[in-house]
């Protein structure tokens, strides 16, 4: 076979029904992903310009010619790392994260409700703190940190009588 010959001029073989190949998952049936119903509900929106366009090999001349290893390597973007200092407290150097001192710097475990508690008011929530679970904690718990308690002053303190 020479090499003039495009690869939509090579013989295919005919390809069975879609419908026949084993390979094919019935989404009906699929244990992840969406609904066969709401994959017809979807919709398809079409990017805005063609992919291809730009490129070389879009016409049956540019594949004929070939395109140069100059132009393909021209074509290439480098990867671009991370730089440093991108985020809080991630400066070479730095004292790194920052602590915020209404917060506390001691991490709070699992929160387990507490049901002998003080009779609940509408906005309150009590919880007694596990103990870190092998630090698998949710974004809520690894959100929460311990505060030490503010001084309780009696009335009859601050008074100079």
């Amino acid at each position: 076979m020479s090499d003039d010959v495009m690869g939509d001029e090579v013989y295919q073989p005919a390809r069975s029904d879609r419908r026949d190949n084993p390979g094919d998952l019935d989404l009906e049936n699929a244990l992840d992903g969406d609904l066969y119903d709401q994959v017809l509900d979807a919709g398809y929106s079409p990017p805005e310009r063609p992919l291809g366009v730009g490129h070389h090999g879009t016409t049956a001349r540019e594949q004929n010619e070939r395109e140069s290893l100059g132009r393909r390597l021209a074509e290439e973007v480098p990867d671009i790392g991370v730089p440093d200092g991108d985020g809080i407290g991630d400066v070479p150097g730095g004292e790194g994260e920052p602590i915020d001192e209404e917060a506390g710097d001691e991490r709070a475990g699992r929160l387990v409700a507490t049901i002998d508690a003080m009779p609940p008011r509408r906005n309150d929530i009590f919880a007694r703190d596990m103990g870190i679970d092998g630090g698998a904690a949710s974004a809520e718990e690894a959100a929460m940190h311990i505060v030490p308690d503010e001084p309780v002053v009696e009335v009859g303190d601050d008074l100079n009588v």
